[in-house]
């Protein structure tokens, strides 16, 4: 699927620059940053789920011990 991105003209020169120190393209870059944020929110959206589920679980013997 293609799409369009509007980065600020700031953005664009840091990107343009990081991109030429690592030998690579803007658009490598990019692609590594969106699956680096898919990544790392599925993991968080993995901890919460599970603490949910362990305060549920424990809420009995939480409550007796307050």
């Amino acid at each position: 699927m293609a799409m369009n991105l509007r980065l600020r003209d700031d953005q664009t020169e840091a990107l343009k620059q990081r991109a030429e120190q690592e030998g690579t393209s803007m658009h490598a870059i990019l692609l590594q940053a969106v699956d680096d944020y898919l990544a790392r929110t599925a993991q968080q959206a993995i901890v919460r789920k599970t603490a949910k589920e362990q305060a549920a679980k424990w809420s009995e013997l939480m409550e007796r011990l307050k």
